[in-house]
């Protein structure tokens, strides 16, 4: 069902023109490191995928209760942890097939334009887009077990995508400007972590080299991150924000299920 839905394919050939188009445009350069090519592919992944997956995770579910699947699967002998991490794992597939489609065709393209992509930079940019999708994928689960109906679930994806990906910048200027001197970094910290593109891009723009332009509050992040276990850390956050986050899900749903 998930390879069958059109936004999926509508968002692949939008990921794929503007990427290309980026290569095009640059493809006298070599593509390597932080650079103002790779910032440029950074921030329209950014723009994409979590839109595309916020979309697709939520109505996913909010279909479920609209059609009326989930009355009948609910007479049958499922668990609901199965149902949700079924759900997780069936979008993850489809979303990191795409997304991984995408990135084989800009890989050929690119090598045959002449404009060959670092290897490190190649896979940095496909963890990046795979981290999204998988931290979203729980944001969009979130959204549909609390959504009634797709117009609800198109909603709330539009709002927490803005204020993640647009709106972030302003609103931590806004909320740390308010703060005592000495909460600042705490309160960083913190909310870096609640944000899932925050989080991600952080991670990445350090590993691509480009750590000098975030400024000394991030200092500790780069240390962390540049060390040989910097990376094992990053993914042992992601899992526990993971897992959270679907237990929450299971939570919501368990509770719908027991009253009816």
């Amino acid at each position: 069902m998930g390879f069958r839905n059109p936004w999926a394919y509508s968002f692949l050939i939008l990921f794929c023109t503007f990427s290309l188009s980026l290569l095009l445009l640059n493809s006298q350069n070599p593509v390597q490191g932080y650079s103002g090519t790779t910032g440029s592919m950074l921030n329209l992944i950014l723009y994409l995928l979590p839109l595309m997956t916020l979309f697709l995770g939520s109505f996913s579910l909010t279909s479920e209760k609209e059609d009326g699947s989930w009355q009948l699967l609910s007479t049958y002998p499922v668990g609901t942890m199965s149902f949700i991490v079924g759900k997780y794992v069936g979008l993850s597939i489809v979303l990191i097939t795409i997304v991984t489609f995408g990135y084989g065709l800009m890989g050929v393209i690119s090598g045959l334009i002449g404009s060959a992509m670092d290897v490190m930079t190649y896979l940095l940019f496909l963890a990046f887009s795979c981290g999204l999708v998988l931290l979203f994928l729980t944001l969009a689960l979130f959204i549909g077990s609390l959504s009634g109906n797709r117009w609800q679930a198109l909603t709330i994806s539009v709002t927490v995508w803005f204020f993640a990906v647009i709106g972030w910048p302003t609103l931590l200027l806004s909320v740390l400007g308010m703060m005592p001197y000495l909460w600042v970094k705490p309160l960083l910290i913190l909310l870096t972590f609640i944000n899932p593109a925050e989080l991600v891009r952080l991670f990445v723009v350090i590993k691509l080299g480009g750590g000098s332009i975030l400024g000394p509050e991030y200092y500790q992040w780069v240390e962390w991150v540049q060390q040989p276990s910097g990376s094992w850390i990053f993914i042992t956050i992601c899992l526990l924000w993971i897992s959270c986050s679907v237990l929450a899900v299971y939570w919501i749903w368990e509770r719908g299920r027991s009253h009816g």
